[in-house]
């Protein structure tokens, strides 16, 4: 889609008080959704109508000359390979992928609960626990006695005493292919291929002889169902043939239920009963079931519903629940009696109030096609335009991929989203919580979209009671806790990788995301029923489990590694930060929430823990105790920044001497790695304030991480390398801490003029920008809560003058950059450059 706005210097001050006056404004945009769609959703979203009680009037200000905006990735060739070229279409529950073969479309789909392993599995299950737990506890002692003593201990010989080979772990399954083959011949013009990421669709059209042959596909979340259309308007209709495909690690019956066709069986592995109803209608010609499918002649067009489910719940010990045969059934039915076009519109009326939320503008972005903006970004030939472009599409492409992979209701994102092709997926497609998890929801506060994040809390919530299990089996510790990766099983023991298999951190790490959670939405009810179990929980295992260090006297993390480098050591800087981090927001809800004892004991275990802030001989931040830091390493992983991003404990502004040594760091590990390294490179180099070194980076991840599709690639295909850029692209126009903002912190020079609404600062502060010749033009913020704020400006505040959302100067404090003022509930206000008043 192509939004067309002209909007001269007008501001949308206070409340619309008729709805009829916003809706004529967006209904001047040109290419964009029906009008009657946008006044649907577009009052309660941006302006908040008379009859609207929360709204956030001025956040989505538009003060843009003139910015065509392009949602949609086109391609103008049919996909080969799965990983490359699939446009993926998802609604938390299910994904799907388009390839859009010209003789035959293959139609991937995932459902996020169909898992091989766990318990039932013939392999075995035990949640990654040893058998004995006395005989690990004591073998745990005596490393951490020896690291604490002698320093150091290598990977393998830690693995070969504390990790174990895990049983029936399993992997994240493809559900079914559904194959449609054609009729006729694959010689065709005009093709197009499109994923519109405004609405949801995908679609594919291309021209034969006389007759122009249509598609659509999207998957609708309200409905939980997967719609297609095959159609063909001109002298000839269509002739196909539908085929489902399922693997061979499965058991699978087809049977027919009311026309409908029913494919149902067990996974061989454990026995995880899965079933999928897929329902067919027509227009015109004749359409005939065969024993696995249809055939379908002489049709002007042919719709296919697909519903799936697993008998997967998320429930300790068992994850099983009943059959999903009877709700499938009731699903499938009341999607086809809504029919097509009714589930098309409820498709778009839901997915466009998430996706319309946040707008960014860096350039015109005309028709062109996602290969040529791309490539020419991989041979070096675009255009700073091009670049800018494909910034733009890039940065909604992982708001797009949260929103079709993580709803209310669903398990979170996994290193696939929840895109699947596989029996065996890369690394299970499993959830990784040494950064990945964790880097699929950096975005999602931030980018509006709060309500995309619940899954991950739903998850982590499931995991505590295995997790505590872990907690006391392996450390004879109370609280809970897990190590390097997790399943859809409550796997929360170990694995045997000498390099990848200890990270204990992690529960301090996911405890993280509650609490920034709270800060960006100051939901109190979140913050003490379900953020503070989380993070006490959390806080309590390191209580117990952090030891004296017998050289410095401090409170340290031993056994510690820092991911995939180096030794085990005592109190790698990771751990310290990451732990100190928790513990240090724990003492902070505790004294909110009145919890005195909890907060007592935390205050106490803080006075002594080791920081993990050391800067070394070469003005480095130290990555270990020792000052042993290598300068011309350039491993991927750079995690002992972590106070850096995802934490704000190193600012520019607070910790200057601290920021220089991450920069030291940064600049020693270079611009390469994975495309999730790049992606948090991103992000560091943000809280730098460096934006053009942020945005070298996210040119690098574009040109050598990223496949044709615009998927990150790892490789292979890696979905956290995604939403880290969208998020580190947030980070270079906003940044805030309780209480503070930073406007346009990290603006790259690549970026002179531009424009993005709708976007969160902590605080609940719903925030708006446009920029022009580098500097802020204008600034619009809503909350509605009152509250004072301190806003760092890119300029001196004396150039800037503040008004309500009725245009009344208000007074505030200045200080060079920094301005200070009260903002009430509910009430916009206008930060604005003198002289463009």
């Amino acid at each position: 889609m192509v939004i067309r706005a002209k909007f001269v210097n007008v501001f949308l001050s206070g409340r619309f008080s008729r709805r009829d006056a916003g809706c004529a404004l967006f209904c001047q945009l040109k290419k964009a959704l029906s009008c009657a769609l946008f006044c649907a959703f577009i009052p309660s979203v941006l302006f908040g109508c008379a009859d609207q009680t929360n709204t956030n009037v001025a956040a989505n200000l538009a003060v843009i000359e003139q910015c065509n905006v392009d949602n949609t990735l086109r391609f103008t060739a049919p996909g080969s390979e799965w990983e490359a070229h699939s446009l993926p279409i998802g609604n938390g529950y299910m994904g799907a992928t388009v390839l859009g073969g010209v003789v035959t479309d293959k139609l991937n789909i995932a459902e996020k609960t169909l898992w091989t392993g766990g318990p039932g599995s013939r392999e075995g299950y035990d949640f990654g626990w040893p058998q004995d737990s006395q005989e690990y506890q004591q073998v745990y002692r005596e490393v951490t006695n020896t690291i604490l003593h002698e320093r150091a201990m290598s990977p393998e010989d830690v693995a070969a005493k504390l990790g174990r080979d895990p049983t029936g772990y399993g992997s994240y399954q493809a559900m079914l292919d559904i194959d449609v083959t054609f009729s006729h011949d694959d010689q065709v013009e005009q093709y197009q291929r499109e994923l519109d990421m405004a609405t949801g669709l995908v679609t594919v059209s291309y021209q034969q002889q006389q007759t122009r042959y249509q598609r659509e596909f999207f998957a609708n979340y309200p409905s939980q169902v997967i719609a297609s259309r095959y159609a063909a308007k001109g002298e000839k209709r269509l002739f196909a043939t539908v085929t489902p495909l399922l693997p061979d690690n499965r058991s699978v019956n087809y049977r027919w239920q009311q026309g409908n066709l029913i494919i149902s069986g067990n996974l061989h592995d454990n026995q995880l009963a899965y079933e999928v109803q897929i329902a067919a209608a027509h227009e015109g010609g004749v359409l005939t079931p065969t024993d696995r499918g249809w055939e379908i002649e002489d049709a002007q067009s042919l719709t296919l519903f697909v519903v799936s489910a697993t008998n997967y719940a998320n429930s300790f010990p068992e994850y099983r629940t009943q059959h999903p045969h009877e709700a499938l059934t009731a699903r499938l039915n009341a999607a086809v009696n809504k029919g097509y076009d009714e589930l098309r519109a409820e498709h778009v009326a839901d997915h466009s109030s998430l996706f319309s939320r946040v707008a960014l503008c860096l350039d015109d972005s005309p028709e062109i096609d996602t290969a040529t903006l791309l490539n020419g970004v991989i041979d070096d030939s675009a255009t700073p335009a091009m670049q800018r472009q494909l910034t733009q599409l890039y940065y909604q492409f992982g708001r797009y991929l949260l929103i079709a992979s993580s709803r209310k209701g669903t398990l979170p994102a996994n290193l696939q989203g929840v895109w699947n092709n596989y029996t065996q997926a890369p690394w299970s497609a499993d959830y990784h919580v040494n950064i990945n998890l964790q880097m699929n929801y950096w975005l999602a506060d931030m980018t509006n979209l709060s309500e995309a994040g619940m899954p991950l809390f739903d998850f982590v919530e499931g995991l505590r009671v295995p997790a505590e299990q872990t907690a006391q089996r392996l450390f004879d510790a109370p609280g809970w806790t897990l190590l390097l990766n997790t399943n859809i099983w409550g796997y929360t023991g170990l694995i045997s990788w000498p390099t990848a298999f200890w990270q204990p951190e992690a529960n301090a790490w996911l405890a993280a995301h509650f609490y920034q959670h709270y800060l960006y939405t100051l939901d109190e009810t979140f913050l003490r029923e379900r953020a503070w179990p989380v993070m006490w929980g959390a806080a309590e295992f390191w209580q117990h489990v952090l030891v004296t260090d017998p050289n410095t006297g401090q409170l340290v993390v031993a056994p510690s590694y820092s991911p995939e480098h180096g030794d085990f050591s005592v109190g790698a800087a990771m751990s310290q930060q990451i732990v100190g981090a928790l513990l240090r927001d724990t003492h902070k809800v505790a004294r909110q929430l009145g919890m005195d004892q909890q907060a007592e004991a935390l205050a106490a275990t803080l006075s002594q823990l080791a920081s993990g802030l050391n800067i070394g001989q070469h003005g480095q931040l130290q990555e270990w105790q020792a000052d042993i830091d290598d300068m011309s390493s350039q491993h991927r992983h750079i995690s002992h920044l972590y106070a850096l991003h995802p934490d704000q404990d190193i600012s520019p502004e607070r910790t200057p001497a601290l920021a220089a040594a991450a920069k030291r760091t940064l600049e020693a590990r270079g611009d390469g790695g994975t495309g999730w390294s790049k992606a948090w490179k991103i992000n560091f180099w943000a809280r730098l304030y460096d934006g053009n070194r942020a945005n070298k980076l996210l040119i690098e991840q574009l040109r050598h991480s990223t496949l044709p599709n615009l998927w990150d690639n790892h490789p292979p295909f890696q979905i956290d390398g995604n939403f880290g850029a969208t998020a580190g692209i947030t980070e270079m126009l906003l940044q805030s801490q309780p209480g503070e903002l930073q406007l346009l912190p990290a603006l790259p020079r690549a970026w002179a003029k531009g424009h993005i609404s709708g976007i969160k600062a902590m605080g609940n502060i719903t925030v708006s920008m446009t920029w022009q010749d580098g500097l802020l033009a204008q600034a619009t913020m809503y909350s509605p809560r009152s509250q004072q704020v301190t806003i760092t400006l890119p300029q001196e505040a004396e150039r800037y003058e503040i008004a309500d959302g009725t245009g009344n100067r208000i007074a505030v404090t200045q200080q060079g950059r920094r301005v200070t003022l009260t903002i009430s509930a509910e009430q916009s206000y206008r930060i604005q450059l003198k002289d463009k008043v």
